[in-house]
């Protein structure tokens, strides 16, 4: 599989991209850490794969979202219509995906809320390790969970960027700001 990786500057940061000719497979705040940990994913779930630097239709089309995200006007979209998506992971990780989807733009949810909604009362922390290896930043908005106590917990991008992306999302969305 060949996967091209091009970069992406945002009002809070670069990210990077790798998509395939047919898919987005990682949006990645950069980082040595995020970007570490995206390579094991890559080894565990793309092999064999090159990366190529580059940009293809789909770099154009993630381009054009975050844009329109960053500018607002798509602030309360996950996803963005007609951009195919490859986000791989154990089963697990990809009911918690799904259910990160589900929640609304300019609001929040706790792990244990959502462990609960995937009928696995007790595990939260299972949901803050799929949260945690989530590889599609802002998409899959794993942005918008918290603590249980209302702070604001754990983030790869930083809790400045959580609570960025937040008070973006908020804004645009009609929501209350923290």
């Amino acid at each position: 599989m060949r996967l091209f990786r091009s970069s992406i500057e945002t009002p809070i940061g670069q990210m990077v991209t790798l998509v395939s000719d047919e898919a987005l497979c990682a949006l990645e705040f950069a980082g040595r850490g995020r970007l570490t940990r995206l390579e094991a994913r890559l080894d565990r779930w793309y092999a064999p794969y090159t990366i190529v630097h580059g940009a293809n239709e789909v770099t154009v089309q993630t381009r054009a979202w975050l844009g329109e995200y960053f500018a607002g006007a798509s602030a309360g979209m996950s996803a963005p219509t007609g951009l195919a998506i490859d986000a791989r992971g154990a089963p697990f990780e990809l009911r918690v995906w799904r259910a990160l989807g589900d929640i609304p733009a300019g609001t929040t949810s706790t792990y244990g809320a959502i462990a609960k909604q995937l009928g696995s009362a007790g595990a939260s922390r299972a949901v803050g390790l799929a949260n945690g290896a989530n590889p599609l930043a802002i998409l899959v908005p794993c942005h918008r969970v918290i603590g249980s106590n209302g702070t604001l917990t754990g983030y790869g991008g930083g809790l400045e960027k959580k609570r960025w992306l937040l008070d973006h999302e908020r804004r645009w969305a009609g929501g209350q700001l923290f």
